[in-house]
């Protein structure tokens, strides 16, 4: 089975237009950052490693420090797919990612965002 292209694009290339996202509906990028270290385990300084070394999504993923296990809450559509039915474990983590920043642009508030 072929990989999704998307596996191999680098998280840095992306993070920019989670910001703008962000930033749009008056959010911040240090609300993304805080998002993407729940998610992940990461603390600031890990995420901007991983950011200068232009890691592709599939390994950010798979090397995380620990990835939340309150992310098994995320629920609802993503891209017109319910994030609970990925079945593909790297997918969902990417996606889990994407309602996370879009709940964000919606002005959803962090606790809510972040499960707690």
């Amino acid at each position: 089975m072929t990989k999704h292209r998307i596996y191999s694009v680098s998280v840095a290339s992306v993070y920019p237009h989670y910001i703008a996202k962000a930033e749009k509906k008056g959010r911040t990028k240090a609300e993304v950052d805080e998002i993407i270290c729940w998610l992940t385990g990461h603390s600031p300084a890990t995420f901007a490693e991983q950011l200068e070394k232009k890691t592709n999504f599939e390994d950010f993923f798979a090397q995380a420090p620990g990835m939340n296990p309150a992310r098994s809450l995320i629920t609802g559509m993503i891209c017109g797919v319910r994030v609970e039915d990925i079945e593909e474990p790297t997918m969902r983590e990417i996606r889990y990612l994407d309602k996370l920043v879009d709940e964000l642009a919606k002005g959803k508030a962090m606790e809510k965002i972040m499960r707690q």
